[in-house]
């Protein structure tokens, strides 16, 4: 008896298909326009990647924004008065000399002239020439201010500074610039230690074992690299218009591993099954267009759609996370619907060389088949619906407990590594300077005549004797009608207690003085610049949480003609999100387990995580969900019984998915491997949602609650009857 194989009746031919058996029919065609827009995006890369930086800013035009822009119009009344501004600070100490002894003089000025000549420094002021307030208590230590033109510019002074701590000196550097150049420096080594270094090789490996061939293996591994080139020269085109957050490189490369391989594991686990079935390359490869790619495309148009909702968020991490995400997403879809055709096209059976032993011998037969492992664990789960749905969810809500405790916050300075430049000035600060910081706040008084210059003096005293403050100065410009006040802030300016010291200023101090006065007074410094970011964060949320749920239930409603399915997909999503969020307390905030991972124990999860974490597992978890829905929607419609179609469902998909699902994590483990404590929360919160996802909620709660709801499960309200529907993957018809 011949095998069944599946036609597409090529009256009905879909585009994926159309695109499929055109690039498998031309594939030198579609090599050569991929090629070329490789190297052009290398060119790009190469050329025009620049001015990315490592600060978040907030869109339009918030307090500290315009703050900014008062104080830059007071200076122009009277520049004579303006005041050098200074970007980052050099502490120099010295056990065994004062800064009187003319060996510490020395030192100074030599460190000062060879700053002040190094070509990216604009300015330079020391103790030397008279400034008490740059000498400490003990007098064995003083700052030098420098303003430095950008990031990169740290570099070079960090090498000086390096040279200057000899003979009983120390010399270290921190602030905004060498902070800056610290975080890029250690988001490039997390790339290539972290997603390049481990989350690729994890990757390859989970795709041997999956394909149980080497060369099968290779091919998604490509597909994901020429994603991520395509993605960033698109990138690189955009940042010359845009500023953008350093992190999107992560970003880009740690979604281009993920979906790229994902996609084009679907595409080739379909063309194989096809191939096990009997049929031609060339025609398994137009079923595989007409299924598989299809369900790539409805999954890679979610994920991007569902991504869009984090362009809500008006900051620029924000935005240049999700854009990275976004653009390797379209890139990893054009990949799988054209080039992989083309490769398997060239390719043909010998997709399956270089075999592994024992798990390829019976590689043609296996192709496709149900997992014998998952259907005894759905079978047993099964046998008792209503007690493995309590216990699964009990266990779920239990991990999820822990986050009803969540700080957001943002890693600052003290997240790095002690060894980088910025931490260890950053520390010296501290102990020699504790509330010298090059993070001052300033209140900027527009008009209100000597009423408001009088509050602004007495606010200045109330700051002097704050100990979460310190002593200030003010600065009048008559022209303008203008008062500034510039106060230091004790600790790190992304640190909770300098923003809850500056929100107190914002919201309690300034109020009560300067109520009885008709001024404008605003606040701006790098803590309110801080402070506005966590509000243009978390202000958003229900925005972003309405979007995607909204997105949710009309796909999946569409997508089966099922309002309770779409709602059940909603309630699986919250317990593996809630899971994440609960576990990324517990390991992060509360310490359990920390050390086991190698993370830092911190007081705060970065503000930007739990949002975008929300965002990305409802997209990746969207394409398990319809992968394995619309396997058991078929089996329903063929035989009535939704028992028996999950069973036949999970049985059928549970392999793929599972593979699908430890790629992802393994690729964004190599993000928790690194030492970026924003990338190692969100890493490990995607990480051990997936696992969760792919694991308990499909293996176990998702199989229980729909044979629990039985034939309900597949309700559609009469008045919802004239939705259309949506076919995921398009139906073919078996031939003998």
């Amino acid at each position: 008896m011949c095998e069944p194989v599946w036609v597409v009746q090529a009256s009905r031919q879909g585009v994926t298909e159309r695109l499929a058996r055109t690039c498998a029919a031309r594939p030198r065609a579609t090599f050569a326009i991929w090629g070329l827009t490789i190297l052009v995006a290398l060119v790009l890369v190469a050329t025009s990647l620049h001015g990315l930086t490592s600060n978040s800013t907030v869109s339009g035009s918030p307090e500290s924004a315009r703050a900014d822009h008062a104080l830059a119009r007071a200076y122009s009344t009277a520049p004579a008065q303006r005041t050098p501004s200074f970007s980052d600070v050099i502490v120099v100490s010295s056990s065994r000399y004062s800064v009187a002894s003319p060996r510490f003089h020395a030192v100074v000025a030599a460190l000062a002239q060879r700053t002040s000549r190094s070509g990216v420094v604009s300015g330079v002021r020391t103790y030397l020439g008279g400034d008490p307030t740059l000498v400490s208590r003990d007098r064995h230590a003083t700052l030098i201010q420098i303003d430095l033109e950008n990031d990169s510019a740290a570099k070079k002074i960090v090498r000086i500074v390096r040279q200057s701590s000899t003979n009983g000196f120390r010399a270290t550097i921190t602030g905004e610039h060498s902070v800056g150049n610290d975080f890029t420096t250690l988001s490039q080594r997390d790339l290539e230690h972290g997603e390049l270094g481990f989350g690729l090789p994890a990757a390859l490996i989970v795709l041997v074992l999956v394909f149980a061939s080497v060369v099968a293996a290779l091919v998604p591994i490509g597909m994901a690299i020429v994603s991520i080139i395509v993605a960033l020269g698109l990138v690189a085109v955009i940042s010359l218009a845009f500023s953008l957050s350093i992190f999107i490189v992560n970003m880009l490369t740690g979604m281009g591993l993920a979906l790229g391989i994902d996609y084009s594991l679907f595409v080739i686990s379909r063309f194989r099954e096809e191939r096990a079935h009997g049929y031609t390359p060339h025609e398994a490869i137009g079923v595989a267009g007409a299924t598989a790619s299809r369900a790539v495309l409805f999954s890679g148009s979610t994920f991007v759609v569902a991504l869009l909702g984090m362009f809500i968020v008006p900051t620029s991490i924000m935005r240049s996370l999700a854009l990275g995400a976004v653009l390797v997403g379209i890139v990893s879809v054009a990949a799988a619907l054209t080039l992989l055709p083309a490769f398997l096209s060239v390719l043909g059976d010998r997709v399956n060389a270089l075999r592994v032993p024992i798990l390829g011998r019976n590689l043609n037969s296996a192709a496709g088949g149900e997992s014998r492992f998952w259907r005894s664990i759905i079978e047993v789960v099964l046998r008792r619906p209503a007690v493995s749905f309590i216990v699964a969810t009990a266990l779920l809500l239990v991990l999820a407990a822990p986050a009803r405790h969540i700080h957001i916050g943002a890693s600052g300075v003290d997240t790095l590594p002690a060894n980088l430049p910025a931490r260890q000035g950053f520390d010296a600060l501290q102990r020699t300077f504790p509330v010298k910081t090059p993070y001052p706040v300033y209140v900027v008084v527009e008009g209100g005549g000597g009423r408001a210059q009088g509050a602004l003096r007495r606010l200045d005293r109330q700051l002097a004797a704050d100990p979460r403050f310190g002593p200030g100065s003010i600065q009048l410009f008559p022209r303008a009608a203008t008062a500034v006040l510039t106060a230091p802030v004790r600790g790190e300016p992304a640190g909770g207690p300098a923003i809850r010291a500056v929100r107190d200023l914002h919201n309690r101090l300034i109020p009560q003085l300067f109520a009885a006065t008709s001024a404008t007074v605003l606040v701006g410094g790098k803590t309110q610049q801080n402070a506005e970011y966590f509000d243009a964060v978390t202000t958003p949320t229900p925005y972003v949480f309405a979007f995607v749920f909204g997105l949710s239930i009309v796909l999946l409603t569409l997508a089966f003609r099922s309002i309770v399915i779409a709602l059940v997909s909603i309630f699986l999503n919250l317990l593996s999100i809630g899971a994440a969020y609960g576990l990324l307390t517990l390991v992060f905030l509360e310490g359990h387990g920390a050390r086991f991972f190698g993370f830092q124990h911190v007081p705060v999860v970065d503000a930007w995580v739990p949002l975008f974490l929300f965002s990305v597992l409802f997209a990746l978890s969207m394409d398990y969900q319809v992968f394995l829905m619309s396997r058991i929607k078929e089996s329903y419609d063929a035989s009535g019984s939704t028992r028996d179609a999950v069973v036949k469902g999970v049985a059928g998909t549970s392999r793929i998915i599972t593979g699908a699902a430890l790629i992802i994590v393994a690729v964004f483990s190599g993000f928790a491997a690194g030492q970026l404590v924003q990338f190692e929360q969100m890493g490990f919160g995607v990480a051990v949602a997936l696992l969760i996802d792919a694991t308990v909620i499909r293996s176990v709660v998702l199989p229980s609650m729909l044979v629990l709801l039985g034939d309900r499960a597949w309700y559609l309200p009469r008045w919802l009857d004239w939705l259309p529907h949506i076919e995921v993957e398009r139906p073919v018809a078996q031939q003998p």
